[in-house]
């Protein structure tokens, strides 16, 4: 007889964590509190979670610090660059505008998680308002806000995230090419991609 040590329902997981604290509670508001606004314009990086058709999405998003924008307490405004076309956010944010965003801060360990409801807009001004380099978004993601809280920052310390890495030193992970090889069977040039890869990057990074 097998014994199932699976967790499935609520009363079981509060059971095995127990009740989040008054601190954990009272940081969450339906709002861009001027706190939150701070740290959004400290961000250079964000994670971008969305639901759709198929499934689940999580995706990154980079500028200089700011360049998600607040428009008002309940309303922020994320430019879409260039990418490799997949568009698979902005495919799920058409089906189902639910959205959430988790954003970094370096050398913060805290975090800001952000939830609400998006829309994808191609207004001209709006484009323009975050061009750079010249070159404007490809669209404007629009984010109607619902939550937003801080999380501790126990995830970066134990990761220890932002520890500097010695001088030179990179992980020994596979390169992009070498992973496309791999996925192939070596039907990918892998040695050409990674070789042409940094030039195609900064040439199209806007």
């Amino acid at each position: 007889m097998t014994t199932s040590h699976a967790i499935e329902t609520v009363a079981q997981l509060e059971a095995l964590f127990g009740l989040p604290g008054d601190a954990s509670l009272k940081k969450e508001v339906p709002y861009l509190h001027p706190s939150y606004q701070a740290l959004i314009a400290a961000s250079p990086f964000a994670v971008l979670a969305t639901i759709g058709p198929g499934g689940l999405d999580a995706s990154p998003r980079g500028d200089p610090p700011g360049f998600v924008a607040v428009q008002d307490e309940k309303t922020l405004l994320m430019p879409e660059r260039r990418g490799n076309n997949r568009i698979d956010s902005l495919r799920n944010i058409v089906a189902d505008p639910r959205v959430a965003l988790l954003f970094l801060i370096p050398g913060v360990g805290e975090t800001l998680r952000v939830n609400g409801r998006a829309q994808i807009s191609v207004e001209p001004a709006l484009l323009e308002r975050f061009a750079m380099e010249g070159k404007p978004p490809k669209c404007v993601i629009r984010i109607a806000v619902e939550t937003v809280f801080f999380q501790c920052a126990r995830a970066i310390q134990r990761s220890k995230l932002w520890a500097p890495l010695p001088a030179g030193a990179r992980p020994e992970v596979p390169t992009p090419g070498a992973i496309l090889s791999a996925l192939t069977k070596s039907a990918f040039d892998g040695e050409t991609y990674d070789r042409e890869l940094p030039a195609r990057q900064r040439a199209t990074l806007y």
